[in-house]
């Protein structure tokens, strides 16, 4: 910019700048809903091509002119990459989020169309709304609201195959250079709850892991053999009670788990979102935000067994059973991987062997938060909401964050978004609140000054 990011000229108001692009963010943010891009099998890919063309389209209304696209070798869709230059002695940012979603599933679930953008009650109601639609406008907005030049020096990244996972996960440390920058901003994220500006400042690793028992040539006759033969149902059963101890809590050594001080939600917050039936216990001791976010869980998410309607009276054989190990963001997945198979391997069920098989593992990340590009995150939220930011953890992974890490190893990682705890993402009625669209807009280009002004006073920038 030419008139530098401290002069009157290069200071908008940026607040009331957003407020007038609203209406037309809307009708873009509707525009993209209706796109129905999905990168699951069976899914028509011309779809995901026509919402990568509008992508570009929106950028090059926005006034972006250098726009590219990086193609991997088993991605569907490829990944939209900008350009957008500012001050050459400015910090550079760069900007991830994705334009594809996941399946609508049952649309007698939705209350309106899945793919029809539909207001009601302060919200934009569609599938992608809110992952991640909203946070793909919410940058070009920001742009917009600087009118094409931020007192930064921008890239964009929006990718169209994140639902269904694709090789861009593991590309960045490939290649560098087109990610180099002093902070990365991961829009894929949220709020705690609605009016509570959040930066998420932990992601929990992830590992599979098989296990199986085979005990017989064939099933049994179980009047014939049961109460003598080994059951190999029943002793599968046993070595996986074995995870967890009475109250629930994860019983493997080796596990990492710290106190939690951050947001969490309240009680009847939790119990509201998962879907808690009446009378429910909580699984586990401690606060939520150990269990869900810096402990490890450990999930039964398949079982190979004869379904009820179609069960004998057989002593089984074989059984499989196939678990998800979420792990504390600062653990290595394949250290925690690592200590549920020992365990599993020396349980011995009636002193049976399991036969554990390990499947893929993806990092976690725990982000320093004591430079500049926070002090600017930290700043943009409280002025934009009103009241001071907070830090929460996210219990899924997102792999490319750890590899994004790896990869630009100096940059300072943040996460915040437009999402929020309610948003019913991946689920039906998935919406964005309007006010919360509006914010996640405007903190964007507020960050892009806050952190342009520090970038100045840097020392040793």
């Amino acid at each position: 910019m030419e008139d530098g990011a401290g002069s009157s000229a290069a200071r908008p108001d940026l607040k009331r700048r957003v407020t007038d692009l609203m209406p037309s963010l809307r009708e873009d943010l509707a525009r993209l809903i209706a796109v129905p891009g999905i990168a699951s099998p069976g899914f028509p890919e011309h779809e995901l091509f026509r919402a990568q063309d509008l992508v570009v389209e929106l950028l090059r209304d926005a006034g972006v002119e250098e726009i590219g696209d990086i193609t991997l070798e088993g991605k569907i869709a490829p990944v939209v990459t900008a350009e957008i230059p500012g001050p050459p002695d400015g910090p550079t940012v760069l900007m991830y989020t994705h334009y594809d979603v996941v399946p609508a599933g049952d649309e007698e679930l939705w209350d309106s169309p899945p793919f029809e953008a539909t207001e009601r009650d302060g919200a934009i109601y569609g599938r992608g709304a809110s992952d991640s639609k909203a946070n793909l406008i919410a940058i070009i907005g920001a742009l917009r609201a600087w009118d094409g030049k931020p007192p930064v020096n921008l890239r964009l990244v929006f990718e169209g195959q994140e639902e269904f996972g694709s090789p861009f996960d593991f590309f960045p440390p490939t290649a560098p250079e087109h990610f180099a920058a002093d902070a990365i901003v991961i829009a894929d994220v949220g709020n705690v709850r609605p009016g509570v500006p959040t930066l998420s400042v932990g992601l929990r690793g992830d590992a599979a892991i098989t296990v199986e028992v085979r005990t017989l040539g064939a099933d049994k006759h179980s009047g014939q053999f049961g109460g003598a033969a080994p059951d190999a149902l029943l002793t599968l059963l046993h070595g996986l009670a074995t995870l967890h101890d009475e109250n629930g809590d994860v019983a493997v050594k080796g596990l990492m788990r710290t106190p939690w001080t951050g947001a969490s939600y309240t009680d009847e917050e939790f119990r509201e979102l998962a879907e808690m039936l009446p009378g429910m216990p909580y699984l586990g001791t401690g606060t939520l935000g150990e269990r869900i976010w810096a402990g490890a869980a450990i999930t039964v998410t398949g079982i190979d067994v004869p379904s009820v309607d179609e069960a004998v009276a057989a002593v089984q054989s074989y059984a499989r059973a196939r678990l998800n190990v979420r792990v504390h963001p600062e653990q290595p997945a394949l250290e925690a991987q690592d200590a549920v198979v020992a365990h599993l391997e020396a349980a011995k069920p009636f002193g049976i062997s399991l036969t554990v098989t390990r499947g893929d593992v993806g990092n976690g990340y725990a982000p320093k938060t004591d430079g500049p590009a926070y002090d600017a995150a930290r700043a943009a939220l409280q002025k934009t909401w009103g009241v001071e930011a907070t830090y929460m953890a996210n219990g899924g992974s997102i792999p490319l964050v750890r590899s994004l890490a790896d990869a630009v190893p100096d940059a300072e990682l943040l996460l915040f978004g437009a999402t929020d705890g309610y948003s019913n993402i991946h689920a039906p009625n998935e919406r964005v609140l309007l006010d919360e669209f509006e914010r996640s807009v405007l903190v964007k280009a507020e960050f892009f000054r806050e952190f342009a002004d520090r970038w100045a006073t840097k020392e040793d920038r």
